[in-house]
């Protein structure tokens, strides 16, 4: 129904404009009795319309679109960053518990201030061929539990930003996320669990674990390019530090 009145309206606008130009050129045609001149410059005006087209359609709708997803772009690393301040760092942290070996992470993920962008695209390689393949405790999945219930809140939040739905891969990352916390939360105990659900339990934690990684090199990057106050922060307090403190020394 409100694009049938738009349409109408637009339809409105359109024939409003159409008669005043033709009244205006009535009106010239009135005044100066020179229809050879009123129809020249007539036709010299229709001959700038294609170009103008040009430059309506082309150039300043690619100008607005630009703007618009630099605009988009903006809000959702704003959220994103919000997102690693507020769990998503501690959740790394959580994760790393496992007997899982990360020296080879802990070593292309020392972010500092000398990184560019080669260093972070060599970085996101690294976890995305690295095999997170580890094995929970019981006392880790207790943890990880209590963590992930207490913001879970925050995480179904997060899914009425009509801009991370476009962010396919933070927004699988949320679903695996969501998916470990409902898991565990559908234990009544996560004690002495047989051997193949504690499998099951560990490989759902290393997905989202992956995934974490994966988002947390990106959200570095942001950092480092448009919040370096942030950045050295978030240095600080990297997760993969085997002695990571924020205190300058």
């Amino acid at each position: 129904m409100s694009s049938i009145k738009n349409f109408s309206a637009n339809l409105r606008i359109g024939l409003l404009l159409i008669i005043s130009s033709l009244a205006l050129y009535c009106i010239q045609y009135y005044i100066f009795k020179s229809p050879r001149d009123t129809f020249f410059y007539l036709l010299q005006d229709l001959g700038f319309v294609p170009l103008q087209v040009i430059i309506v359609t082309l150039v300043l709708d690619k100008l607005l679109t630009s703007r618009e997803k630099r605009e988009k772009l903006l809000k959702l690393n704003t959220v994103i960053s919000a997102f690693f301040s507020e769990l998503g760092t501690a959740a790394i942290s959580l994760m790393s518990g496992s007997n899982l070996d990360i020296s080879d992470l802990q070593g292309a993920l020392s972010v500092n201030s000398e990184w560019k962008e080669a260093e972070f695209k060599k970085a996101s390689n690294v976890v995305k061929g690295f095999k997170f393949q580890g094995e929970c405790t019981a006392r880790q999945l207790v943890s990880l539990r209590e963590f992930l219930h207490a913001y879970k809140p925050y995480l179904l939040r997060m899914f009425d930003n009509p801009n991370l739905l476009e962010h396919d891969a933070f927004t699988e990352m949320l679903w695996a996320l969501l998916h470990v916390s409902e898991e565990l939360e559908s234990r009544d105990s996560l004690e002495e669990l047989p051997k193949n659900d504690m499998a099951h339990l560990s490989n759902d934690v290393m997905r989202a674990y992956r995934l974490l990684t994966i988002e947390w090199v990106c959200y570095m990057k942001y950092l480092k390019i448009d919040y370096p106050y942030l950045f050295s922060l978030a240095t600080r307090r990297n997760p993969f530090k085997e002695k990571g403190s924020v205190i300058f020394e």
